[in-house]
């Protein structure tokens, strides 16, 4: 949520803020929505004075036995009573309407991110590893003879298109692929391990900023309920609605779950193999931290994400990217992008997004510095320690042979049974 202060103390920065996202100026009809909602409630509380007033003259007015102005000032009480209503309705209304203006527009970018439309203004941060030379053409994913566990016709049966079923050998490679980053995570990063839930309330939804702007691109249930689009939604609430005390901060979780997305702006891409699912596996990070130290908590989060790949020998770029491709939520965001040799290029597998008071404040998530001290609201952070799905297809093209077997990285081993490639025929050897 944008901070409402913010636009009233300098309405031109809110408006460039904006279109640097690429949307129009709005702050002229936003503060006249804000003066009207506080004209409404200043003179509803004048009026709340005047019949307070009233009354209490009317009582004295009845103890002096006044029958006339008693009369006078008690329809005075009724008809400011009535007012109040009226103003008070006028208030709620204006509040409301200011509050739907402000849930659906995107979180103000810092000033290090790259201005640009689009994904092609992305600057390159940084890279690690070199593309590996094939002495053949490299295959997609969904092509190699090891991923012949990938079945796609059972999954259409069942479910549909952008469904799979992982069958022997390569279910036991994502297996071992979530359970590998989350120990990493946990051993190497001192993440905490939650399990929560993929069916959530609408209101965790909206904490989170995927409500009410995005609502086609997630699944409603017919109880209410709504699937996780990823575990950011549940760990970044796990602080909602509360204050914090003092050394509390930094918190950092990271689950492993189902995320389902119906992706509905993407219809035509990525339709060929489990590049872009309804249901996938995604171990996801979240920080909560203090204002100041959330920067460099964005930092170190990319180390963690960087980690699993360099331990996965997977080469990868570090992308920062420009204000049209920030996401709704962001502040700034790092994708991480694995080279897909089949695909020869880099694709997204990870990106780590800063958002700052925004999530907070759509939450009321807060803390305090000290015990007696102001709350103040947290800043959130969240990131992919990877998507589990697009790390097993980095695997898979990266480590792919001639023969159509698979070499499986070395780290991944101990999770295996001691296997260190997936055959031709889909089975751990």
């Amino acid at each position: 949520m944008q901070d409402l202060k913010a636009l009233r103390d300098d309405p031109e920065a809110f408006d460039r803020a904006l279109l640097r996202r690429g949307a129009s100026a709005q702050s002229s009809e936003l503060l006249a929505l804000d003066s009207g909602r506080r004209t409404a409630i200043a003179a509803a509380e004048t009026a709340l004075a005047e019949r307070n007033a009233a009354s209490k003259a009317a009582g004295a007015a009845k103890g002096k036995g006044d029958e006339a102005e008693f009369t006078r000032l008690r329809d005075l009480v009724n008809a400011k009573k009535d007012e109040i209503a009226a103003l008070e309705a006028a208030a709620r209304d204006a509040e409301a309407r200011l509050k739907a203006r402000l849930e659906t527009l995107p979180n103000t970018l810092l000033d290090s991110v790259p201005d640009g439309p689009d994904e092609t203004a992305n600057r390159e941060a940084r890279r690690w590893g070199a593309p590996r030379a094939f002495d053949f053409k490299p295959l997609e994913h969904f092509e190699i003879p090891a991923a012949r566990g990938l079945d796609f016709e059972a999954a259409g049966r069942l479910s549909g298109a952008r469904f799979t079923i992982l069958r022997g050998g390569i279910a036991r490679v994502q297996r071992a692929l979530g359970q590998f980053m989350l120990d990493t995570h946990l051993n190497e990063h001192g993440l905490q391990e939650i399990w929560s839930p993929v069916l959530v309330k609408p209101e965790t939804l909206y904490g989170t900023g995927q409500l009410p702007k995005f609502a086609e691109d997630s699944f409603e249930t017919t109880t209410g309920h709504w699937l996780v689009p990823t575990a950011e939604v549940t760990l970044t609430n796990l602080v909602a609605g509360q204050i914090l005390e003092p050394g509390v901060l930094p918190l950092r979780f990271c689950a492993l779950t189902q995320c389902f997305r119906s992706e509905a702006g993407s219809a035509g891409r990525d339709v060929r193999g489990i590049l872009r699912q309804h249901q996938f596996e995604k171990v996801e990070m979240v920080s909560v931290t203090t204002p100041e130290d959330s920067l460099a908590e964005q930092a170190r989060m990319t180390d963690c994400a960087e980690n699993i790949l360099k331990k996965l020998e997977l080469p990868y770029r570090v992308m920062e990217l420009s204000a049209g491709d920030t996401g709704f939520g962001a502040q700034r965001t790092y994708d991480l992008e694995v080279w897909l040799p089949g695909q020869d290029m880099f694709r997204e597998i990870s990106s780590v997004s800063v958002c700052g008071a925004f999530q907070a404040r759509r939450m009321n998530a807060r803390f305090r510095r000290e015990v007696e001290g102001r709350p103040e609201f947290v800043h959130t952070l969240n990131g992919s320690g990877l998507a589990v799905g697009r790390t097993l297809i980095a695997v898979l093209e990266n480590g792919q042979q001639a023969d159509g077997s698979v070499k499986l990285p070395a780290t991944l081993s101990p999770y295996l049974g001691g296997a260190t490639l997936l055959t031709a025929e889909g089975t751990l050897g």
